[in-house]
């Protein structure tokens, strides 16, 4: 028998090679390329000469030179115009990054750091979810008992139901399953497990398949896709061709029998998915789960959806009963507003369609060395060299001899543009030593001329400050706004934004004025 035919796949970038190479030419990436069989031995593709052509000389017919006539394909008129009703997960910041809900036969991928909390998510997703459709949690890295301990932390009391082998030989007859209503005003009790969640500890495909076909759930978990392999590829588990392949067959399933999917997947030393980059596209939704292990909190942000917007955030804590929703996130990310301290300013950012006030804390202080240093955590670098430049052309502080650290409080990645200004405003009131008036949020983009200019979402900023008790805010000249319950205060240089921004009155006048105070006591 002749050998199989090999190819070598990046496992970055799917690019597929007839010999092996230190560097995959599509993606620059060295040390990529994997070997594996091409096509099944004895199974013939289409040539280049096309469908029409193959399939003629797979029959013996003659080419057909009819007009062509559709056989499945339809118009847009034909396609029924059936409303989708989302399903509500019981958390609604899962629901927001989502788009509003869950879509019944949607596949959603959701990567994450190990321990950041992606199972914990998924199986308090499950349960709530288990109280009104049924559902099956695939697990591939942990065993039924494993799993009903954690479920146990969590504060779920009523057990699993594990679905064994015993279980596994007897097939469910469809028609002796009860119907679960698609939507309920039943309340959810997030403290008890759902009587329809059925956990299997499975990494064969095809037996993870047949329990999908047996059971009919609403709604399969699977962690993750990568301990899911297919008998008859060679390669090992998590290899190229077994997350392709396996993510495939379960898209299928999803698409044809109307399941909800919902994938983990695990992560790559830079922080992206691991497997090939078709897994991202096979999928409608992609969901990071971010967050600093130093931190209690964690942000579920959306990369792609086909269902809803993108960059739309989440945001959860993570206590000892699991996962808890952030009902004002912008909490967690303003500091003590009764005690500022120099270099602090406040700005409004936005994620998506969701507006978070943050703190940003600065530092400026005379460098020891002959190239000064530059730090930011929870902005961009590249931003914040650029706004340290136009501080010394455009207003006169020698930030060339001075090293700068900028942060946002809580570790909040703010990378828009929107927080330039609040950014220049915390250097310079750190390099002054005063005080930014804590009543006061800063929005606008810095330009290298020196100029401020005009944001996106600039109203839905405004309401969220006003919200929160702001009295003033400062912005790019030039917009019309509503009457919102605060003081709008238009500016179109940095320079007007810092006199603006800084009052009259130094912190040695500060200091004075105690002195003088204990002086009299």
């Amino acid at each position: 028998m002749a050998k199989p035919k090999t190819v070598f796949i990046c496992s970055k970038c799917a690019a597929e090679f007839s010999q092996w190479f230190g560097k995959c030419s599509n993606c620059d990436t060295y040390d990529s390329l994997v070997e594996q069989n091409a096509t099944p031995f004895g199974v013939d593709i289409p040539s280049r000469g096309g469908v029409g052509n193959w399939h003629a000389a797979q029959t013996g017919a003659k080419p057909n030179s009819k007009p062509a006539k559709p056989r499945s394909s339809l118009t847009f008129d034909q396609i029924s115009d059936r409303q989708i009703a989302r399903w509500e997960s019981g958390y609604g910041e899962l629901d927001r990054v989502l788009g509003g809900g869950v879509v019944p036969g949607s596949m959603v991928l959701i990567g994450g750091d190990p321990g950041i909390g992606k199972s914990t998510l998924l199986l308090q997703v499950s349960n709530q979810l288990a109280q009104k459709y049924r559902i099956l949690y695939v697990t591939g890295e942990e065993s039924g008992q494993q799993v009903k301990l954690r479920a146990s932390r969590l504060g779920m009391s009523k057990p699993i139901k594990v679905v064994t082998e015993e279980l596994e030989g007897k097939e469910t007859d469809p028609s002796e399953t009860e119907k679960l209503p698609e939507n309920t005003d039943k309340p959810i009790d997030p403290l008890s497990i759902g009587a329809n969640l059925y956990v299997l500890p499975e990494t064969d495909l095809e037996e993870i398949l047949r329990e999908i076909d047996s059971l009919k759930p609403n709604l399969a978990v699977i962690d993750s896709i990568q301990t899911v392999f297919f008998p008859a590829l060679t390669s090992a588990p998590g290899s190229v061709a077994q997350v392709r392949e396996c993510t495939a067959a379960l898209m299928k399933v999803a698409k044809h029998e109307d399941i909800t999917m919902l994938i983990v997947g695990h992560v790559t030393k830079e922080g992206t998915i691991a497997g090939p980059r078709v897994l991202e596209h096979l999928v409608d939704t992609v969901l990071y789960f971010e967050g600093d292990r130093f931190a209690s909190h964690r942000l579920l942000r959306t990369v792609k959806n086909r269902f809803g917007a993108t960059h739309e955030i989440g945001i959860f804590e993570m206590v000892s009963e699991g996962l808890r929703e952030v009902d004002n996130p912008s909490e967690l990310f303003l500091g003590n507003r009764d005690d500022p301290a120099p270099g602090t300013a406040i700005v409004v950012a936005c994620e998506g369609t969701r507006p978070i006030v943050v703190e940003l804390q600065a530092l400026v202080s005379p460098t020891s060395y002959p190239s000064p240093r530059r730090a930011g955590t929870g902005i961009d670098y590249n931003r914040l060299v650029q706004i340290l430049a136009v501080l010394e052309k455009r207003v006169g502080i020698p930030m060339s001899k001075l090293d700068s650290y900028v942060a946002s409080a809580g570790g909040l990645n703010v990378e828009e543009p929107a927080v330039d200004l609040g950014i220049a405003i915390a250097i310079v009131a750190s390099f002054r030593d005063r005080i930014v008036d804590p009543g006061t949020v800063l929005i606008g983009e810095v330009g290298l001329g020196g100029q401020v200019r005009s944001v996106s979402q600039m109203e839905l900023r405004l309401k969220e400050a006003a919200k929160l008790g702001f009295k003033r805010a400062i912005v790019p000249k030039g917009q019309k706004f509503p009457d919102l319950n605060i003081e709008i205060l238009q500016v179109s240089k940095v320079i007007d934004a810092i006199i603006a921004a800084i009052p009259h009155q130094s912190l040695e006048d500060i200091d004075l004025e105690t002195d003088e105070e204990e002086n009299e006591e």
